[in-house]
């Protein structure tokens, strides 16, 4: 089984799947008569052209490393943000395309009060969360026509620490 080790989110190394959300360094605005910081229009977000942006509550049971992938997604009519809502450490699994399959697989550690938005198209694996609760406000596409294709990896992939 192959494996692959998790290496921190960090914006420049996710680029290529998409946006790392997170409220670091010095706000772009501040509002609220001074009470609020506003780190401003950090993802891009994309629905296509006959979808609209839905936010969802999802609730996903915690995993563990080393953790075993066996399926990869993606989708290809628009993004698909998530924003944890706690602060833990949870689990991010990426492939560029190779051919309308993955290619080779990177994880990444995302951390406390880390977000992540994922390009259409972008194959990753199925939220990870490494703590209880599991919960995320998940903005992706809400649109008439199919957005999510499945790929199975034989052999699975095992992802360490």
């Amino acid at each position: 089984m192959p494996i692959i080790r998790t290496q921190p989110l960090t914006a420049a190394d996710f680029a290529a799947y998409g946006d790392v959300l997170q409220a670091t360094g010095d706000p772009d605005r501040v509002i609220n008569a001074g009470f609020c910081g506003r780190w401003h229009d950090r993802a891009r977000l994309d629905f296509g052209v006959d979808g609209r942006a839905g936010i969802s509550i999802f609730d996903a049971q915690p995993r563990s490393l080393p953790y075993v992938c066996d399926l990869l997604e993606r989708h290809p009519e628009g993004s698909q943000a998530f924003l944890p809502m706690h602060h833990n450490d949870w689990l991010v699994i990426v492939a560029p395309d190779a051919g309308g399959r993955p290619g080779q697989p990177h994880a990444f550690l995302a951390g406390p009060g880390q977000g992540i938005n994922l390009f259409r198209g972008t194959w990753h694996g199925v939220l990870t969360p490494l703590h209880s609760p599991g919960l995320f406000a998940v903005v992706d596409r809400i649109g008439p026509t199919p957005n999510l294709e499945e790929y199975r990896l034989d052999p699975p992939l095992t992802v360490e620490a």
